[in-house]
Parts: C-alpha cells; sequence; structure tokens
C-alpha cells in the first residue's frame, strides 16, 4: 500500500545517512539483485492493519488505491487528516511488527531465487523497528538483510544496486516507490506486488512496469525469467 504518496524523487545525495550507513555495512557480491519491499509484498499488512484501525476508532473503505481518504473516522465517518494516518501507521509498526504474517508462498519463491541472487529486504519503516522487523522475517524462512528507508526508494535502490554491479528486480506495492526506483536504476525490471486483491484490483498502471502481480509463483517464474536462470 502506498505510503509516500506525493513525495518529490529525492537525490542521491539526500539519502539518509542511516539508510547509507546500512548499505555500505552490507556484503553483496557482483550479481543479480532481488529488492524486496516488505509491507503487503512479503508481510500481510492491510488485514492486521485494518484491524488496527478499528481498534482504534477507524476504518478502512477501499474506494481508491492508497491509504490517505479512504481512512475514516468511526465516530463521524468524515476522513482521517494526513497527519492521524501518519500517527495511525506508527502506531501500528510500534504495535505490530513482529505479528504480521507471511504473504502465501513468499518464503519458498525468496529461497528459491536466493540460490542465484542476493535478497536485500528494502522496507519503509521507522529504524527502531529494524531489528524486529529482521527477527521477524527470519522466523517466516526469509534471513534476508533488512534495510530502513524513508521516503522514495530510488536513491537507496541505486547505491544497492551500485554495490551488487549486476541485474536488479524490485517489487514493491507503493507506485511512487516504484516510480522512484525507475528513475534512478536504470534497466531496473520494476515489478508491483499488491497481495490484497482488493488494492490489486484498484492500483492504476504504471509506465514502465514489467509485471504487476499478487501472488508469488507469478513474481518468481518472471524473475526467472528475467535473471536467465
Amino acid at each position: 500500500m502506498s505510503r509516500s504518496t506525493d513525495l518529490p524523487v529525492r537525490a542521491v545525495e539526500d539519502l539518509a545517512p542511516e539508510t547509507a550507513r546500512q548499505i555500505e555495512d552490507l556484503d553483496l557480491k557482483d550479481g543479480p539483485l532481488i529488492l524486496c519491499d516488505v509491507d503487503e509484498v512479503a508481510l500481510h499488512f492491510i488485514a492486521p492493519f485494518e484491524r488496527h484501525l478499528l481498534a482504534n476508532g477507524y476504518e478502512l473503505i477501499a474506494r481508491s488505491y492508497g491509504l490517505n481518504g479512504n481512512i475514516v473516522r468511526l465516530s463521524d465517518r468524515e476522513p482521517a487528516s494526513r497527519e492521524e494516518v501518519r500517527d495511525l501507521l506508527l502506531g501500528f509498526f510500534d504495535a505490530e511488527t513482529g505479528n504480521q504474517q507471511p504473504v502465501a508462498g513468499v518464503a519458498e519463491a525468496l529461497g528459491e531465487l536466493s540460490r542465484a541472487a542476493e535478497v536485500v529486504m528494502l522496507t519503509n519503516i521507522p529504524e527502531k523497528h529494524r531489528q524486529l522487523r529482521t527477527e521477524t522475517l527470519t522466523r517466516h524462512g526469509m534471513p534476508y538483510p533488512v534495510v530502513t528507508n524513508s521516503g522514495p526508494k530510488g536513491p537507496a535502490a541505486r547505491l544497492l544496486a551500485e554495490r551488487a554491479d549486476g541485474a536488479v528486480v524490485f517489487l514493491d506495492d507503493s507506485p511512487s516507490n516504484i516510480r522512484s526506483v525507475g528513475a534512478f536504476v536504470d534497466g531496473a525490471s520494476l515489478v508491483q506486488f499488491i497481495a490484497d486483491r482488493r488494492f490489486f484490483d484498484l492500483a492504476a498502471p504504471i509506465d514502465g512496469l514489467a509485471l504487476k502481480a499478487n501472488d508469488w509463483p507469478s513474481a518468481r517464474d518472471f524473475i526467472v525469467g528475467r535473471f536467465g536462470f
């Protein structure tokens, strides 16, 4: 689900120092690189976030793709402000990061792909949750490096691509992140993956997108074909 809508593409020089440090600390081998988002791609986000909203007096209505404008207060049925949405997201990550469940088939697909490619989980989540997110993914069979980012992912993806020096596949649910990576990483294969079927159906076409998917067997087969292994 898009959580960075309408944010400008940042220059590489503006990459958060903590994100740059995490990337520089990685031991990436030359070769194919899979950059995989987490929320609604590797771990379910929409379903637990809906439960979090209801517990806090809000509801998510799938009228268009995105969160802003689609979250309403139960008290008056009015849309939540951007500030309310931000606070609800932060509260969700504080409460539920360790409880999110894997999307069907993701561990098996990434496990197969990781035999021939590097896998890095590039996630927009507060850095303080990086360790818990890493532990959660590992517990569900995804023991891959986690890089936390804020804002559009193009700058981080470019630095990662430069470190790996090989073909890149980028998977994310967010249109703004997909466009950002497309602008920053020449030749990257861009995959929009949205596990929730309602929002998958609502997502508009994106220029340059190589694949739109909501199941991991399809995404795996596409990546195998792109990398030729």
